[in-house]
């Protein structure tokens, strides 16, 4: 009889509902288990034990009362660090924000709780949102669960690790440039970037504001689709959240992918990767052949500029967003300042590391008069080809599909003092945050060293259904089971 704890959501969920159960006693098997993973691994920043345990109390009334918490009924939910829970800390994994109180609720964390969930604790991240291997936190470093001696990916580190680790089933991150997908990539679970405005962005603090997303991580595809099903939406509070009608994700999950057109990308040559990545990447078509898919070649040029126009677009936008950290209104305000220049000065300088100075560097150079139209303006204008570029190549396939990541989980340290090497991370995963499409990092098996490797599937905007349903389709055919080995410690 395996622990609770080890329970899928839908699982849990049923479990629950059906009074099999109690929410609190699922809360306990959680947080036993983060007591034993948690030292091993610092997915956490903060752990909500007192109020989790309260919520789940609650929902244990309301089924004694006959009624229905939802379809997340007592499923303990970690949130990334840069997502507000009004009246809990909000950091972002940066020193700017030390001690800052959100004060409302993000729309995403507000449905998963009207859906039942319970909000389990802050997860660690890559000062806000910027980085790949979450060894960017003013706070802690997180560990692979998989191996303790490498990065779990970033930004969202903490809450994919902690998914990964077996802390909670559920979790939610952002992306921006991969940040829910890469860390799914290289701790073996799946994570989703939904379409652009699929999901709202209230109260998710912004990085880049024309591609942020928050998306779901879990250990399978059906509670991935579950906890996407439940956040989605439109929300008057943004105003770039779509009125697109949210389907059912779960409906038609299990159909398989017979007689899909599957595109792979001209441009991409996985084989120069070489090793593991090109090994599994072919058996990962094969899989797909075998699963009764058409693979069809299509072309997407801009695509080999994906990284160079992210990482202007993104900066650019960040260098604006970040400007309103200034010592003035909240968070960090250098104590010694005698005048408003050094206000500014100290307090940004003190208040932010140096990977969050450099994107606002380069972003701030990017929108400089003389250099706008050289940088900004002609990355949209390579965008908007890539966009054209991308439309077209889903005309001529249902998917796409390329490997997640380059590599498997790198070790920690390893391109800390090489910012090209690690912005190279997310050359698979830029492109569906640029255009807006949405993309799922599904787990396709392991390296010679027994580390996760993943297959990405990108669907058009608003295809998230038919995304589920092949990655659940390659999720059976892989047989893939959520493991880790804590390699570096050992765990009871």
């Amino acid at each position: 009889m395996p622990e609770l704890w080890e329970l899928s959501v839908e699982e849990i969920a049923a479990k629950v509902r059906g009074r099999e159960a109690s929410a609190a006693e699922v809360l306990e098997s959680c947080l036993a288990r983060t007591a034993e993973v948690e030292p091993l691994i610092g997915a956490y920043l903060e752990i909500f034990e007192e109020e989790a345990r309260a919520r789940a109390a609650g929902i244990d009334r309301r089924i004694a009362a006959g009624e229905d918490p939802g379809p997340l009924a007592g499923v303990p939910v970690a949130l990334k660090d840069n997502l507000s829970l009004d009246g809990r800390a909000l950091t972002c994994g940066s020193r700017i924000l030390a001690g800052y109180v959100a004060p409302y609720t993000a729309t995403a964390v507000e449905r998963l709780l009207a859906a039942g969930a319970v909000p389990f604790g802050r997860a660690n991240m890559d000062e806000f949102a910027m980085g790949s291997s979450c060894e960017n936190s003013a706070y802690q470093l997180t560990r692979n669960p998989w191996d303790l001696a490498r990065v779990p990916g970033g930004s969202s580190g903490g809450p994919v690790a902690a998914v990964a680790a077996g802390s909670v089933p559920l979790a939610l991150g952002s992306e921006t440039g991969g940040s829910v997908r890469q860390p799914a990539a290289l701790c073996g679970v799946v994570g989703v970037k939904p379409t652009y405005g699929r999901v709202s962005r209230y109260g998710l603090v912004a990085f880049a504001s024309s591609l942020d997303q928050i998306g779901p991580i879990a250990r399978n595809v059906r509670d991935a689709a579950l906890g996407l099903q439940v956040i989605a939406g439109e929300d008057p509070r943004d105003a770039t959240s779509a009125a697109e009608p949210v389907g059912d994700y779960l409906a038609r999950i299990e159909e398989g992918i017979a007689g899909l057109k599957i595109g792979i990308l001209r441009e991409i040559d996985v084989a120069r990767l070489g090793g593991d990545i090109d090994r599994n990447w072919r058996q990962s078509l094969d899989r797909l052949t075998a699963l009764g898919a058409d693979l069809v070649e299509v072309s997407v040029p801009s695509v080999e500029a994906a990284i160079a126009i992210y990482y202007v677009i993104a900066t650019s936008e960040a260098s604006a967003n970040l400007a309103r950290f200034d010592g003035v209104r909240y968070g960090r305000r250098a104590p010694e300042a005698d005048n408003l220049t050094d206000l500014y000065f100290d307090s940004r300088g003190e208040g932010f590391g140096a990977e969050v100075k450099r994107r606002i560097m380069l972003g701030t150079f990017a929108l400089s008069s003389g250099y706008y139209e050289a940088y900004y303006g002609r990355a949209r204008g390579v965008l908007e080809r890539m966009r054209h570029e991308l439309d077209a190549a889903f005309g001529k396939a249902d998917l796409l599909v390329t490997p997640t990541t380059p590599s498997a989980a790198f070790r920690l340290g390893e391109k800390v003092d090489d910012p090209l090497a690690m912005y190279l991370s997310d050359i698979f995963t830029t492109p569906a945050n640029l255009t807006g499409v949405t993309a799922t990092a599904v787990p396709s098996g392991a390296d010679s060293d027994g580390l996760p490797l993943s297959l990405q599937i990108l669907g058009p905007r608003f295809g998230e259904a038919g995304v589920f349903r092949a990655a659940r389709a390659f999720e059976r055919a892989v047989g893939w089971t959520v493991a880790p080995t804590f390699r570096g410690a050992e765990v009871a």
